[in-house]
């Protein structure tokens, strides 16, 4: 028995049904499917709502294995469910790191068993996430990761990251890169950037230059051995420079951002400051965040991810040096950037889903992010029309810093499907 799912809309207001057979779309239609057309079938009604494409999250810490007090493989994926996303990319940054392809294994394993949403795994460049000793890449990409990342901490040798760059083209995978210099990036234990917010407060600051310069490099670097270059969650005008040049250039390069970098400048900062502020990269100026948004204009950045890096609420709470860097977003992130980008009339609809869905399944080369005959059937179903206002207190994820509390939204996801099963659905669809 298929599926039906009518009465939804596309992401230009068009009447949308959907047919489902197994774990792929046997149709999309904009014409009225009618009962006879339903019959044996089972039938949902979308009544009226967004229906898309599930939404891609290439870059989440799911904190397992090792750290489930933070998060876990089921939280962090029921989390991405109910943000109306079907798949996310986890960073290895874990207890064990992902060095070592029995540990991918295993991880697999525990995904396979627990995770509502499918779930990616990044593998490390370096053993131990050290920068000393490259991994075996072509061991990693056997034991099923998408990548190479030593997400949290950047590489700092020029030669191991040209290192690196050679074999991960050799074995046709993408380096994803943390992009900062350990010399400028966070002197005397800097938790802010160096702008407005830390020069009043008398605070050391984290400056662009130590995010810029590892762009530069590796744009160069990248250019030099031909690999799929990937800068993770960019934050500066400087760096932005650097990838609309290399892009110009023909390099190989992509690039993503975060909600909080488009949405939330220094200065927003609070005087009476909680963890929930700080985050790395850490939120930079008024002109960062215009660069920002310019960037996702025009294509410099490809597409937008959320960096969900979840704590225990203890640790959240220490004192603004000890407080651990990390923000959650899987389940706000769609409310927030179709309220503060499409419904101000700056992107369309189609616009901020493309850079949810078909452009990351483009760059990771992912069959999903697509409503098409013989897609994968990921889907989600969205209320554009009724405001909610983020509270932390309701998350699914183990998480529950974020500076958006409070903040009324429109476009929350009420359903989500992956491989043509629902995973989740909001009590009053």
């Amino acid at each position: 028995m298929g599926i039906w799912i009518t009465h939804g809309t596309d992401a230009h207001g068009a009447p949308l049904a959907i047919q489902i057979e197994g774990d792929k779309i046997a149709q999309c239609t904009h014409e009225p499917v009618t009962p006879a057309q339903r019959a044996g079938h089972t039938h949902i009604d979308a009544g009226g709502r967004l229906l898309s494409a599930g939404f891609l999250d290439m870059h989440v810490h799911l904190r397992e294995p090792g750290l489930s007090h933070k998060e876990s493989i089921a939280t962090g994926t029921l989390a991405a469910a109910r943000g109306g996303f079907t798949t996310v990319a986890c960073m290895p940054n874990t207890v064990p790191v992902l060095d070592d392809a029995a540990i991918v294994q295993q991880l697999q394993a525990k995904i396979a068993a627990e995770a509502h949403v499918r779930v990616l795994p990044y593998g490390c460049i370096t053993i131990g996430q050290k920068g000393a000793v490259r991994t075996d890449f072509a061991a990693l990409k056997a034991a099923g990761v998408i990548g190479f990342t030593d997400d949290g901490v950047g590489v700092q040798s020029s030669a191991m990251m040209q290192e690196a760059m050679v074999e991960a083209h050799h074995v046709d995978m993408p380096i994803v890169a943390h992009c900062e210099d350990d010399a400028l990036a966070k002197p005397h234990g800097a938790a802010v950037t160096l702008g407005t917010y830390a020069q009043r407060h008398g605070l050391p600051g984290i400056s662009n230059a130590s995010e810029a310069i590892h762009i530069a490099r590796d744009a160069l670097l990248a250019e030099q051995t031909h690999v799929h270059y990937h800068v993770c969650h960019v934050s500066t005008e400087q760096s932005v420079r650097h990838i609309r040049f290399a892009k110009a250039h023909g390099v190989r390069i992509t690039a993503e951002v975060c909600p909080h970098h488009l949405l939330l400048c220094d200065e927003d900062i609070p005087d009476v400051w909680d963890g929930a502020w700080k985050m790395n990269p850490p939120l930079r100026t008024k002109r960062d965040v215009e660069a920002m948004v310019a960037a996702v204009d025009d294509g410099t950045i490809d597409c937008i991810v959320t960096d969900h890096a979840p704590h225990a609420a203890a640790e959240k709470a220490l004192p603004i040096g000890q407080a651990p860097f990390g923000i959650v977003g899987l389940e706000t992130a769609f409310p927030l950037l179709y309220t503060h980008f499409v419904r101000t009339g700056r992107w369309t609809l189609s616009f901020l889903l493309e850079r949810m869905t078909a452009i990351p399944a483009r760059i990771f080369r992912q069959p999903t992010g697509r409503l098409a005959v013989g897609a994968p059937a990921d889907l989600t179903i969205v209320d554009v029309q009724h405001p909610h206002t983020i509270d932390v207190n309701t998350f699914a994820s183990k998480g529950r810093s974020s500076p958006f509390q409070g903040w009324s939204c429109y476009g929350w996801p009420v359903w989500t499907m992956v491989a043509g099963r629902v995973v989740w659905q909001d009590d009053a669809f």
